[in-house]
C-alpha cells in the first residue's frame, strides 16, 4: 500500500454538464494494488508507519493524460509546416510510415513514441498503428513493457497512398485477427481496427473492416473523419455519399468508434455519430498547422456527440496534451459567438476525463475517485521558472490550472504512474 500526499485536481463531473474543477491541498490518496482505496486530509494516521509515503506537494497532481488520436509512425515526422494534409502526407508522414517495414527500425521508433507520451504525462493512448503488422507487434510489446494503456491496430491502405503501403482485404482481415488474439485484452493493451481513411480504402478493404470488429471480440474501431475540405470532396466522389456513411454502410460505427478531427461536419454526419454513440478526437494544433479549420465543439457538444483531446504528433506540435488542451481554447475563442468558450477545468476534463469516457475506460481511470486506478501526472516546473513563478502567485486551483495549460510542457511534469506504479521514459 501507498499513500501519495499533494494538491491534487480533477473533474469527476463533467464542467461541460454544470461540474466542477475538484482540488484538494494536502490530500492523501491511499493506494492498494493501484487502485485508490481512500482519500482524506493527510494526518500522520492516515497511515502506519508500514506504508510508503510519496510527497508531491511541491506541485500540482493530475489525472494522467488520455490521448485520443496519435501516430505511433509520426513521432520523427514533425514540423514539416507549411503544407495541407494530402501534401503533407506525400511529403512528410509516408516517406516515414513506409520505413517501419524494417523491423529494428521500427522498434526504435516505438521507443522514441512510447517514451514521449510518458514525459508528456500520458497514461493512456488510442494510438494510429503501423501499415505493418511487425509494427504493431513493436508497438504493443514496448507499451507493454512500460506500462502504459494502449489501444492500437493495424492501419488498412489499397488505393491513394504509396503501393508499399497497400493491403488487401484478405490479408488485412488474417493479419487483424492475429494481432487481436495475441494483444486484445491482454494485460492493458487492446486491438482497433484502422482503416487509415475511407479515402484510401476501397469499398471491398472498407467492408473486410466492417467483417474483423463484427467478429471479434469488442475491439474498437478508429480512423479520420472530415479533416481536410479536398479530401472530404474526393471521399464524395469516391462513395457516392457523405464522410461518415462511407463508414457507416460498412458496419463501422459504433459505441467503440473514434473518428479524428471532424472540422468539417455536416448536420446529418453529426446526427449519425450521436445516434451510434461514436465519438470525436479533437486534435486541435494539427488543425491549425495543416490550415485544416477551427473545430465546431458546440455543434458537437449540443447533439451529444462525445469529444476528447488528441494530439496527433505528426501534424500536431508533439506529444503534450497541455498544448493541445491550449490550442483548443484559442480555437473557441478565434470561432467568437459560435465558439464554446472553455475554462481550465474544461481543459482539463478534456484531456482526462473525457478520454476515458470515449475509451471506454471512466471505471478504471479519468479522476482520483476511490475506486479508480491511480493513473497520474505531477506537475513540478523547476525552481523560479515562469510556470513556478505563475503557479507560486495562483489566486486559486483554477487560477493555477490555467497558468498550467497556458505554459506548461513535457519538462515540466515531473513523474507519471500507471496503476500506482512509476513509469518512465
Amino acid at each position: 500500500m501507498t499513500v501519495f500526499r499533494g494538491t491534487f485536481l480533477d473533474t469527476p463531473r463533467s464542467p461541460f454538464t454544470g461540474g466542477q474543477l475538484r482540488a484538494e491541498s494536502d490530500l492523501a490518496l491511499v493506494v492498494r494494488d493501484g487502485v485508490i482505496v481512500a482519500r482524506e486530509p493527510y494526518t500522520s494516521s492516515v497511515h502506519d508507519g508500514s506504508e510508503e509515503v510519496v510527497d508531491l506537494r511541491d506541485g500540482l497532481v493530475l489525472p494522467g493524460f488520455v490521448d485520443t488520436h496519435v501516430h505511433f509512425p509520426q513521432v520523427r515526422a514533425i514540423g514539416g509546416l507549411g503544407m495541407p494534409l494530402l501534401d503533407w502526407l506525400e511529403k512528410c508522414a509516408l516517406p516515414e510510415e513506409a520505413r517501419l517495414a524494417d523491423a529494428a527500425y521500427a522498434a526504435s521508433v516505438a521507443a522514441d513514441f512510447v517514451s514521449g507520451l510518458v514525459r508528456a504525462g500520458t497514461t493512456t493512448a488510442l494510438v494510429f498503428g503501423s501499415h505493418f503488422a511487425s509494427a504493431v507487434d513493436a508497438l504493443f510489446t514496448e507499451a507493454t513493457r512500460v506500462g502504459l494503456r494502449v489501444t492500437s491496430g493495424l492501419v488498412l491502405s489499397d488505393r491513394i497512398l504509396r503501393e508499399d503501403l497497400f493491403t488487401t482485404p484478405e490479408r488485412a482481415y488474417a493479419e487483424g485477427l492475429e494481432l487481436a488474439k495475441r494483444w486484445h485484452g491482454q494485460g492493458r493493451t487492446r486491438y482497433a481496427v484502422t482503416p487509415r481513411f475511407s479515402l484510401s480504402c476501397s469499398d471491398a478493404l472498407m467492408d473486410s473492416a466492417g467483417s474483423l470488429l463484427a467478429d471479434g471480440p469488442e475491439l474498437w474501431f478508429t480512423s479520420h473523419l472530415n479533416e481536410n475540405v479536398e479530401e472530404i470532396e474526393g471521399v464524395r466522389q469516391l462513395f457516392g455519399c457523405d464522410y461518415a456513411s462511407s463508414y457507416e454502410r460498412s458496419g463501422l460505427l459504433g459505441p467503440r468508434s473514434v473518428l479524428a478531427h471532424n472540422v468539417h461536419p455536416s448536420l446529418q454526419e453529426l446526427m449519425m455519430l450521436a445516434r451510434h454513440g461514436a465519438a470525436v478526437a479533437h486534435c486541435p494544433t494539427s488543425n491549425a498547422a495543416l490550415g485544416s479549420g477551427l473545430f465546431p465543439l458546440g455543434s458537437h457538444l449540443a447533439l451529444g456527440v462525445r469529444v476528447a483531446l488528441g494530439s496527433d504528433v505528426g501534424a500536431g506540435t508533439g506529444f503534450s496534451l497541455f498544448k493541445e488542451g491550449l490550442q483548443a481554447y484559442f480555437a473557441q475563442q478565434l470561432l467568437g459567438r459560435e465558439g464554446h468558450r472553455l475554462s481550465s477545468r474544461h481543459l482539463l476534463h478534456l484531456a482526462t476525463a473525457a478520454g476515458a469516457d470515449v475509451l471506454g475506460l471512466s471505471d478504471v481511470i479519468g479522476d482520483f475517485s476511490v475506486g479508480k486506478e491511480f493513473d497520474a501526472l505531477w506537475l513540478r516546473p523547476a525552481a523560479d521558472s515562469t510556470l513556478d513563478v505563475a503557479l507560486r502567485h495562483a489566486d486559486d486551483h483554477d487560477d493555477a490550472l490555467a497558468k498550467a495549460f497556458a505554459l506548461a510542457t513535457p519538462a515540466d511534469v515531473a513523474g507519471t504512474w500507471v496503476a500506482g506504479a512509476p513509469v518512465s521514459g
